[in-house]
C-alpha cells in the first residue's frame, strides 16, 4: 500500500467541510455561553450515561471517587475537550482525537490549564486502530452524524475496542421531529448553534447504527433517549429517542 493509499485510508471518514466548521468556532468551545452552550448543558446526562454503564460492565461503584480509574477511553471527535477532561477526572487514562488541529491546541491548552492529563491527537481512528492501539472504552459522542461514510466510521470504532470493551455513541435520529428541533429550532429560531451546524440527511437512525455496530462485532447493550427540559434548561435520559439518542454496545471477551 502507497503512503498516498494509507494517508486516505486513515482520513475515510473526515469531511473537510465539516472539519473546517468546527475550526472556526474552536476558540468558543469552553465559553458555555457561546455557541457550544448546548453542549456543555448537554454534558452532564452523557457523561452520567458513561460512568454508571461503564461501572455496571467493570464491576465499579459509580459513587466512589475515581470510577473510572486506569479504564482506558478514546473520545473520538473530542473537540475543544468538553467530554474527555471530566473522564479523566473520575480516574481514566483519556485519549482525546480530533482532525481539526485548533481544536486540539484549545483542549491541550485547557487541559493544562486545569492540570488535568488528557493526551490529545490530531488523529483519526483510522490512524489510530491501524497503529494498532485498542482502548476499553470507545466513544463516539455526537460524532456519527458529521462524517462520511458512517458504517466505515462505526466500522474502524469497533476495532477500537479491546476484547470485553465498551463502545459508547451518541446522535441525532433521522425524523421530523429532529428536522424541527436540531435545525429549524436550535439552528434557526433559539440560535443554540451555527447555522449549518447539522445536515439532516446525515442523521442516524437507532437501527442503522445497530446495524453498524453489530457489523463491527459487537453486540448492542443498551439505546436511551435524551430530551430537552425547557423549564430548567436541562437534558435527561428518556425512552423517547425521536431526536437524540444514545447507545452502547459490549464486544465479548
Amino acid at each position: 500500500m502507497s503512503a498516498d493509499t494509507k494517508a486516505s485510508t486513515a482520513n475515510a471518514s473526515i469531511d473537510p467541510q465539516e472539519v473546517a466548521r468546527f475550526e472556526a468556532i474552536a476558540a468558543t468551545w469552553w465559553a458555555e455561553d457561546g455557541p457550544m452552550g448546548v453542549l456543555h448543558r448537554f454534558n452532564p446526562v452523557r457523561l452520567a450515561y458513561i460512568r454508571d454503564a461503564a461501572c455496571r460492565h467493570f464491576g465499579r461503584d459509580p459513587n466512589g471517587p475515581y470510577p473510572l480509574a486506569d479504564l482506558t477511553i478514546v473520545d473520538v471527535g473530542c473537540g475543544g475537550g468538553v467530554l474527555s477532561e471530566p473522564l479523566a477526572r473520575l480516574g481514566a487514562r483519556v485519549t482525546g482525537l480530533d482532525p481539526a488541529p485548533t481544536n486540539i491546541a484549545v483542549a491541550r491548552t485547557h487541559a493544562e490549564s486545569e492540570g488535568v492529563a488528557v493526551d490529545y491527537r490530531s488523529q483519526t481512528i483510522e490512524s489510530v486502530v491501524a497503529g494498532g492501539e485498542r482502548f476499553d472504552i470507545v466513544l463516539a459522542m455526537e460524532v456519527v452524524e458529521h462524517v462520511v461514510d458512517m458504517p466505515a466510521f462505526v466500522r474502524s470504532a469497533c476495532l477500537a475496542v479491546k476484547p470485553g470493551g465498551l463502545l459508547f455513541a451518541a446522535t441525532l435520529n433521522r425524523t421530523m421531529r429532529s428536522f424541527a428541533f436540531a435545525i429549524v429550532g436550535a439552528e434557526y429560531v433559539l440560535g443554540w448553534l451555527p447555522r449549518g451546524t447539522h445536515d439532516w440527511d446525515k442523521f442516524v437512525k437507532p437501527a442503522e447504527l445497530a446495524q453498524a455496530v453489530e457489523a463491527g462485532g459487537l453486540h448492542m447493550t443498551d439505546t436511551t433517549g435524551v430530551v430537552f427540559n425547557p423549564l430548567d434548561q436541562s437534558w435527561r435520559a428518556s425512552r423517547d429517542t425521536a431526536v437524540n439518542y444514545m447507545v452502547s454496545a459490549a464486544r465479548g471477551t
